[in-house]
């Protein structure tokens, strides 16, 4: 198959699927709600997860890819000045800066929908609504949300290579997490650690100058 297909879904995950994501992210995943996305072969992409993991801990980035290839795929483009590029036209372009601002009231009436958490109310992911700091985000929002909704994520999957080619992804693994500095890792924190990190975490996400948009 040497074309994407955007059809966005919403499916509960299976046993199998879980077993599949957990290859993916080397790791149990947590706080899974739905299936958003899948490669041509069939294997989880995208999938949703719940604003507060099962242990309390506030997670903001509502859409989360799985495949290895893709997140390897992904990082390629930011090591290669992608979102530098946009970067810059988001400063220009006064069009693009008002879609981009969409995006993130997007993904925050998305997030509402599943729960409200305090502690990330007005906060999206990826540096929306005025930066760009994680194509993996833009991109699982693009693939979860479908094609129009977020532009930079758009654009990012419309300069990513043919990534599902050469074999099924359900049997990769990244050994090292090939994800940017600026992704949430998607693992159990330990014990010693703080109850709510993730919310210090993005608290450099935090819109500046603008306020985050209203949750339906």
């Amino acid at each position: 198959m040497s074309e994407l297909d955007r059809t966005t879904l919403d499916e509960t995950p299976t046993e199998e699927d879980l077993e599949v994501i957990r290859r993916q992210l080397g790791r149990e995943p947590r706080g899974v709600v739905a299936i958003v996305h899948r490669c041509p072969c069939g294997c989880p992409t995208v999938i949703r997860t719940e604003p507060r993991l099962p242990d309390g801990t506030p997670f903001p980035t509502s859409f989360y890819a799985t495949c290895p290839k893709l997140t390897g795929a992904i990082s390629t483009l930011e090591s290669e000045g992608l979102m530098k590029q946009m970067s810059r036209r988001l400063a220009e372009d006064q069009s693009l800066r008002w879609e981009y601002a969409q995006a993130h009231d997007d993904y925050l009436r998305r997030r509402e929908e599943l729960l409200h958490v305090p502690e990330i109310a007005g906060i999206s992911a990826g540096g929306m609504p005025n930066r760009v700091k994680c194509l993996h985000v833009l991109v699982a929002h693009s693939l979860g949300a479908g094609p129009g909704v977020n532009p930079l994520g758009d654009e990012a999957i419309a300069a990513l290579p043919t990534w599902w080619e050469g074999g099924c992804c359900s049997g990769v693994s990244a050994v090292e997490d090939e994800r940017c500095d600026s992704c949430p890792k998607h693992h159990p924190l330990p014990e010693a650690e703080q109850a709510h990190p993730a919310a210090q975490e993005v608290a450099d996400d935090a819109p500046r100058g603008r306020q985050g948009g209203s949750a339906a």
